[in-house]
């Protein structure tokens, strides 16, 4: 089987846009990522002048084909929310993983994170055939591994002393992944969660 194109298309569902990322959204991206508390567990630092390097370093990867980066848009008034992608793409082995994601804090809690984590997951497994969709975390995120917790996803281990983040700490990472045949009951707990919101 030839290993599929992975590349950031439009995708909507549930009120909430995923558009693949470009200059157009920098200044809702902007005023999305301001709060610190967005930052503090990603291993780049996206405030103040930080964000426009972490924005064109983005852009740059989607232009070449490196990570498929999304904006996520809020249908109804069309605001700029956060940002999600694949990044760790096997092509070949049909896997990637679904991360650096972030939202403007008004927006945690609410669907938005479940209708994008729907929409990445059915264009991963049912457009592009995948064999396995990852997520990670850091271990301090309790927020982030109950959100992951709470799609269905496996918790697979913790990579110990991973990343080292902008502010020195050493960061240990929890994965997490979900595999094409767990899908099914994935997708129809999303949809019900989505139903509900």
């Amino acid at each position: 089987m030839t290993p599929p194109h992975i590349a950031a298309v439009p995708l909507e569902r549930a009120g909430v846009r995923l558009e693949p990322l470009e200059e157009a959204h920098r200044a809702g991206l902007a005023a999305a990522g301001a709060a610190t508390e967005i930052w503090r567990f990603l291993p780049y630092d996206g405030t103040g002048p930080g964000f426009d390097a972490w924005f064109d370093w983005s852009v740059s990867l989607n232009r070449e084909d490196k990570e498929t980066v999304w904006a996520v848009r809020k249908a109804a008034d069309g605001e700029i929310v956060g940002t999600t992608r694949y990044l760790n793409i096997a092509a070949h082995d049909r896997r990637v993983e679904i991360g650096s994601t972030w939202y403007a804090p008004a927006v945690w809690g609410s669907h938005v994170n479940p209708a994008c984590k729907r929409m990445l997951l059915a264009h991963g497994f049912e457009t592009l055939k995948l064999n396995r969709i990852e997520l990670k975390t850091d271990l301090r995120n309790l927020r982030s591994q109950a959100a992951i917790a709470k799609l269905g996803a496996v918790r697979e281990g913790v990579f110990r002393r991973h990343m080292v983040l902008p502010d020195g700490h050493v960061r240990d990472t929890v994965y997490f992944s979900i595999i094409r045949e767990e899908w099914p009951e994935v997708r129809a707990r999303l949809d019900e969660r989505l139903a509900s919101a």
